[in-house]
């Protein structure tokens, strides 16, 4: 394959780098503004006149908050380090042991298609997916499901502390007795914020700081509470209770979308499946048909066109079946 070809290659993928990039940077600012507009109040039902002062006292503070928080969360966005996304996925190793294990997958891959007799351009794209791609996305793929698993489990947990706020207990004993009843991510994040509290730091901000590990918009919320609490003096179980009720119906919300878009996921996932079925099918029967994509030079771009323009296919689909709740 001629430099031309590689360099033509290079730029297709950095352009649906680009475009992924400025999609998901545009619906992290519509989502924040969303959020904005449920926590200040709009559409919420109209509460009694002799409340109606506090409640919207303790909206606008739970607001300056949570924009504040947003704030920080922005401004230190760019240094978000490896070593945090280790901890969002509640993995233990090193970053040295991260790219020590990405190396060595790189050698795995670049060395099995080395032997099967791939061309210099595989090897490179090997070499990018497996010390780059590939160990990121696991990584990505464990946050993830680490942070589904704490939301399935936070609703009980507030409820939880809301009952032993009403019984009497401290909010520090609270969060310490559900750290040690609930296990998983919700047992290791309120461990760490109240072993945290125990070293000096206040419980507003070892919550706050814990969001750094569960970047989560409930998380936010609760350590938004505690700072208000431990401000203004308000009362942490009516929050948290709010909260608990929030969650809750937004995963009755997720479930109902996953349950009428289920659908299009299946027609989707065929639709992204048959070109590869098809033509490892056709690798095997008719080899010397299918082999021109591979041992011809305008094949190799055929096969850079076709492999370019079936991922933004697939990312248009993903993008029309992810909803966001």
């Amino acid at each position: 394959m001629s430099m031309i070809q590689i360099i033509l290659i290079g730029v297709i993928t950095l352009l649906i780098v680009g475009m992924a990039l400025a999609f998901t940077a545009s619906q992290e600012s519509a989502r924040r503004k969303k959020l904005y507009g449920k926590i200040q109040g709009h559409g919420a039902a109209a509460s009694p006149k002799n409340e109606k002062g506090v409640k919207d006292k303790r909206r606008d503070d739970l607001a300056k908050k949570l924009k504040e928080s947003k704030a920080e969360e922005a401004s230190g966005k760019k240094k978000t380090t490896l070593s945090m996304m280790l901890m969002q996925a509640g993995l233990s190793i090193s970053v040295k042991q991260y790219w020590l294990f990405s190396v060595l997958l790189m050698v795995v891959l670049v060395g099995a298609a080395k032997l099967m007799g791939q061309p210099l351009h595989v090897l490179l794209a090997l070499a990018v997916i497996g010390l780059l791609g590939i160990p990121r996305l696991v990584v990505k793929k464990m946050a993830a499901r680490r942070q589904k698993k704490f939301l399935e489990e936070f609703p009980d947990a507030l409820e939880a502390c809301v009952r032993l706020l009403k019984a009497g207990m401290p909010v520090s004993e609270a969060i310490s007795m559900i750290g040690r009843e609930f296990t998983g991510p919700v047992g290791e994040e309120m461990g760490r914020i109240y072993d945290k509290q125990k070293i000096g730091v206040s419980l507003a901000e070892a919550a706050l700081e814990a969001t750094r590990s569960m970047p989560l918009t409930e998380m936010q919320m609760f350590a938004t509470g505690l700072s208000i609490q431990a401000q203004t003096g308000s009362s942490l179980s009516e929050v948290l209770t709010n909260l608990s009720n929030v969650i809750r119906a937004r995963f009755r919300l997720k479930r109902k979308i996953k349950a009428l878009s289920s659908e299009a996921i299946a027609s989707a996932s065929i639709i992204a499946a048959l070109p590869i079925l098809v033509a490892t099918g056709m690798y095997f029967v008719n080899y010397e048909y299918i082999s021109v994509l591979f041992t011809e030079p305008f094949g190799n771009v055929l096969l850079a066109c076709a492999v370019t323009w079936m991922s933004l296919g697939v990312f248009v689909m993903k993008i029309m079946i992810n909803f966001k709740v």
